[in-house]
């Protein structure tokens, strides 16, 4: 019994990683279609600063989410771990990637928050997908 489960976890253990890197590719293509869309919008209207800060969060928690849902098959028992994890990574490389290239000054507590957002929408998402049965929903 016990080798079983040990050539169980050898055999899943090769399919988590690409999984979750796949999370986080898919959370890159949606935040890059969204953002296209949104630059867009933003030329078309004349929105304010407050309204463009409020959408760019939503940008990114849809994305994570999405990243999630494309980590996490339903049913998994380590949703939540997988998706906090896919929120980690893209909000993590995100952030600093933004900062570089805009050369704005981040400061700790503002990137621990962005990390933190970014650990809970994916660990949120994961623990609604772990929790759903595999074939409905």
């Amino acid at each position: 019994m016990t080798q079983q489960a040990v050539r169980r976890a050898r055999r899943n253990a090769g399919k988590k990683k690409p999984a979750l890197w796949r999370g986080v590719a898919a959370a890159i293509a949606v935040t890059a279609a969204a953002v296209c869309v949104f630059a867009v919008v933003i030329g078309l209207t004349d929105m304010g600063d407050q309204a463009i800060r409020i959408i760019n969060q939503l940008i990114k928690a849809g994305a994570v989410a999405a990243g999630v849902c494309a980590a996490v098959p339903r049913g998994d028992g380590a949703g939540v771990r997988r998706g906090a994890g896919v929120g980690l990574i893209y909000m993590g490389v995100g952030v600093l990637l933004y900062a570089l290239l805009t050369r704005q000054k981040i400061t700790a507590p503002a990137y621990l928050v962005d990390l933190l957002m970014g650990v809970a929408a994916g660990g949120l998402t994961g623990m609604a997908r772990a929790g759903m049965q595999p074939g409905k929903g």
